[in-house]
């Protein structure tokens, strides 16, 4: 069947732009897709591979290959590794060269990228940077060129990746569907077209996507002879600046676009117009410096920023000669930025209504605002897992510190240990001298110990007693600061809160924490504090959540007082719905939010049900809250 062809893709122009210019420059570094589902995401991209020019592979003439990585692939199968087979049949070191290899100059596609563990995001971006891949392992050294265009698709929805790992990508762009119908209408009539006659519709479109191709050719050769003049480069600076970027990788990456859209509109230099296409793809992921930050540009922004831009660029370039009638120089206006920019104003996120605890309750009470943040290092699960590979909780893994060896083979090779086994048996082989004679029965596999990711499901007390407005702020901000926590480890979270007679799953299981912050704007306040209620429920979450995904572990995390109300026996049916909770093996920790010289300590008689640890509001600190959870281990 033949690929959907690129030029009939309808819309999506800043995606296929995107490409473009990464196919004209790779080391722009890739392009990052975000979008919800069905947005054609996969067909622009796999479009993208017969666009490119034919690659000389040892002297013969392909076309370029799209390779796509399945998020299941593991290291060895990505950068290479030893060939096994030939070192045990020929006893000499060989090189089995992985995906980044094939991929050479072609396209390199991970869908779902966000779901990738990141050490491997981190090995797919240093190749897409450096054009090599430099492999040191197992006895191995080698190095190799890998210059690929790589693209990674994913939906926010499904959660998102670190900030860390968004600057890692050159370009980032943002999909949606068309609200336009005429534009969906075309969508669908020509989806339909190639579904009924593949060849037939690739053939209407091939001679665009051959026009296509030769500018992309074209452009790759201009490339070298494109000027980038230092008043374009003090753009550069001045907007990377104005928006406060981390590190210089924004700089290059922004003068690399802006050069490749140079030659591709055939300048023979970059002009502003390039600097500013190249700030709308480079810029807008860099800027989120939390998980909860929203991303995009806004235009207004970046309208005054090219404006601050250009002034510093044209205060660059040289004076211009005195003024020959005399008259005084204008004056430089004074900037308008700085200390009044600090002044405090309406729109503090003091009063937003959009911020983390902000908005009206439904009880009308005004919200709180949440207290500062602080920074939670680790909450950690008793044991050693097996789960998805994260940064919480000790876990067997294919990744990590080796701790011992096994018969099976299938955890990667323990060499030391192979060695060993091989040597016991060398008299009975008949070896007297040369090389060490192995068998299959000698090979031994490695035990690993890295980090997993866990489900957190957060209990969040809103009842009456926790309603004060200083208390629900420290409640609120410790709740967003162990969220953030959760982003960064790799972890699922829920979220359920318990006021009145009932316990409310806010926030099914899931790995998008932002979301989470949200849905605690709108979290409901006052009435009876169903305590059992809620551990019940964290109970049918988690247990529920063990059949879809076994071996991720749970921790529940409850932020109350402890105080149990709605009925005589209210308290009692708390302590037996924990130590429901305790029997299904679920770790737990009791955030104490009690305050005031009179302490009934209801919440640690809670933690001891559980079988967990507690630890007070006030003292809610990383190094503390890590070794009430491994005490109570």
């Amino acid at each position: 069947m033949a690929g959907f062809p690129f030029s009939a893709v309808v819309g999506q122009d800043q995606l296929r732009l995107a490409l473009i210019l990464c196919a004209v420059h790779p080391g722009i570094g890739g392009v990052l897709v975000r979008g919800e589902k069905g947005t054609a995401k996969s067909t622009v991209v796999r479009a993208l591979t017969a666009l490119l020019p034919a690659v000389d592979d040892a002297g013969v003439t392909r076309p370029a290959r799209l390779v796509e990585l399945p998020v299941g692939a593991t290291e060895d199968r990505v950068i290479g590794s030893i060939d096994l087979e030939k070192v045990l049949r020929d006893g000499e070191r060989a090189f089995q060269p992985g995906l980044l290899a094939a991929a050479h100059q072609g396209v390199l596609y991970v869908d779902e990228v966000n779901l990738l563990h990141d050490h491997l995001v981190d090995v797919l971006l240093d190749a897409a940077a450096m054009g090599r891949v430099h492999v040191e392992r197992d006895g191995i050294s080698h190095s190799h060129a890998a210059k690929f265009v790589l693209v990674g698709t994913m939906n926010p929805e499904e959660g998102e990746l670190r900030p860390q790992l968004l600057d890692r990508f050159g370009l980032a762009v943002d999909v949606s569907a068309s609200r336009d119908v005429d534009v969906r209408m075309e969508v669908v009539r020509r989806r339909l077209d190639y579904e009924r006659d593949p060849q037939a519709f690739a053939r209407r479109y091939a001679p665009a996507d051959q026009e296509l191709a030769a500018e992309i050719l074209s452009a790759r050769d201009k490339l070298d002879g494109v000027e980038l003049s230092n008043r374009e480069l003090r753009r550069i600076a001045s907007l990377c600046a104005s928006f406060d970027v981390d590190g210089m990788r924004a700089d290059l990456v922004l003068a690399r676009t802006a050069t490749a859209h140079a030659a591709w509109r055939g300048g023979s230099e970059v002009a502003e117009e390039d600097v500013r296409v190249a700030a709308e793809l480079t810029l807008p992921h860099r800027r989120r410096r939390d998980p909860f930050d929203e991303p995009g540009l806004d235009q207004q922004q970046l309208d005054d920023a090219m404006d601050r831009a250009d002034e510093d660029a044209r205060a660059g370039e040289p004076e211009p000669p005195e003024n020959p009638e005399g008259g005084e120089p204008d004056g430089d206006e004074p900037d308008d930025g700085g200390p009044d920019d600090d002044g405090p104003d309406d729109d503090g996120p003091q009063d937003d209504p959009d911020g983390p605890g902000g908005g009206v309750r439904a009880t009308d009470r005004p919200s709180a605002p949440p207290s500062s943040a602080f920074k939670a290092k680790l909450l950690e699960v008793p044991g050693v897992g097996e789960g998805a590979p994260g940064r919480r909780s000790r876990s067997t893994s294919s990744r990590g510190r080796v701790v011992r060896s096994t018969t099976d083979r299938g955890h990667g090779l323990h060499l030391t240990s192979t060695v060993f086994a091989a040597a016991e048996s060398q008299i009975a082989r008949g070896r007297t001298e040369g090389r060490l004679r192995l068998a299959p029965a000698d090979l031994r596999g490695a035990i690993r110990e890295g980090r997993e990711g866990n489900l957190i499901v957060f209990v969040v007390d809103a009842s009456g007693s926790m309603a004060a407005r200083d208390r629900l702020s420290a409640v609120t901000g410790a709740v967003v600061s162990l969220l953030r926590d959760a982003y960064q480890r790799r972890d699922k979270v829920a979220v359920i809160t318990v006021r009145g007679r009932e316990a409310e799953l806010v926030l099914p299981p899931t790995s998008s924490v932002d979301i989470a912050v949200r849905r605690l704007q709108s979290m409901r306040t006052g009435g009876k504090s169903p305590l059992a209620e809620g551990f019940l429920r964290a109970r049918e979450v988690i247990l529920r959540e063990r059949l879809r995904d076994p071996q991720r572990r749970a921790l529940m995390v409850a932020l109350t007082d402890g105080r149990a109300t709605g009925g005589k026996d209210a308290l009692h049916r708390a302590r037996v719905a924990a130590h429901l909770l305790a029997d299904a093996s679920v770790a737990s920790i009791v955030v104490d939010c009690e305050t005031g010289l009179v302490r009934l300590g209801l919440a640690a008689e809670l933690a001891r049900e559980l079988r967990g640890g507690c630890v007070r509001l006030a003292e809610l600190s990383a190094q503390q809250v890590a070794g009430v959870v491994r005490a109570a281990a």
